[in-house]
């Protein structure tokens, strides 16, 4: 019990060079998408956070593939799934804006016509495999785990927004969007649906990757709204909420990490 399947191992290891190659197109050289990827991203924050969370992907599959135990990871699963499903659904809408006579297309579409069935295969396979919390397990603090959940609710609302609705979207963003960058940024907020899952299982060996993958793709989108700050609306709100929202989020995430690593702190199972 509580082991990762060898499938589960082998879909995760086939993706990770995907996410590595999107990422080094898209976050170190973003205007050069329209050149090098499948279809041209401005501006280029929306390339840079496409790019963020990439990298957050890969380093969640390569803890997959490490893993020895299955519980750490299985938070992942359900919303990358959505987050694959949903951007499947993205380019079959946007067909049009796509280079097709691109190799680069082709393999986007490849990733997104076949991971969403793959990463939910998987997810199905392998979730007989958990096993139940120990005794003296450390937990997320309750009030901490429903704030988490909280957080998690509110980014999957702004990415059902983002992806139902992408005009009204496209009039109040505080940077430049499209139909389609406003449904894949719609995609990528739902990623945070995995905060729901903290109220499911409160073990801190649960969330702890989570909260990895987390900080690294706001750590990055933090990095790269400074390199694009002349692409945000300065007389616009959600430019300020974006910036202390994301500043705070990384601020709190490092608080409980650095919190839950100490044996002392945390609740335990009684």
């Amino acid at each position: 019990m509580d082991r990762v399947l060898q499938r589960t191992r082998a879909v995760a290891l086939a993706i990770v060079p995907f996410l590595l190659v999107a990422f080094a197109v898209l976050y170190p050289w973003p205007g050069a998408a329209g050149r090098l990827f499948a279809w041209p991203i401005r501006p280029t924050m929306t390339a840079m956070v496409l790019g963020s969370a990439y990298l957050g992907g890969a380093y969640f599959f390569v803890r997959v593939a490490l893993a020895r135990r299955w519980h750490p990871v299985k938070g992942g699963f359900v919303p990358v799934g959505v987050f694959a499903s949903l951007m499947g659904v993205a380019t079959i809408v946007h067909w049009d804006r796509f280079q097709h006579a691109r190799v680069a297309f082709w393999l986007w579409a490849g990733l997104y016509f076949t991971t969403p069935f793959l990463i939910f295969w998987v997810w199905w396979t392998n979730r007989r495999e958990d096993s139940a919390a120990e005794g003296t397990e450390p937990l997320v603090p309750l009030p901490v785990a429903r704030l988490v959940a909280a957080f998690g609710a509110l980014a999957g609302l702004t990415g059902l927004f983002l992806f139902v609705v992408p005009a009204g979207a496209i009039g109040v963003w505080p940077w430049a969007l499209t139909p389609l960058t406003a449904r894949v940024l719609g995609a990528i907020f739902c990623l945070g649906v995995a905060g729901l899952g903290v109220l499911a299982d409160r073990r801190w060996s649960t969330a702890r990757v989570m909260v990895e993958v987390a900080g690294v793709m706001v750590a990055l989108m933090l990095l790269a709204g400074v390199r694009a700050h002349r692409e945000f609306a300065a007389g616009n709100p959600l430019t300020w909420v974006f910036a202390a929202g994301f500043g705070g989020l990384l601020a709190a995430l490092a608080i409980l990490y650095l919190r839950m690593r100490s044996p002392a702190d945390g609740s335990r199972v009684q």
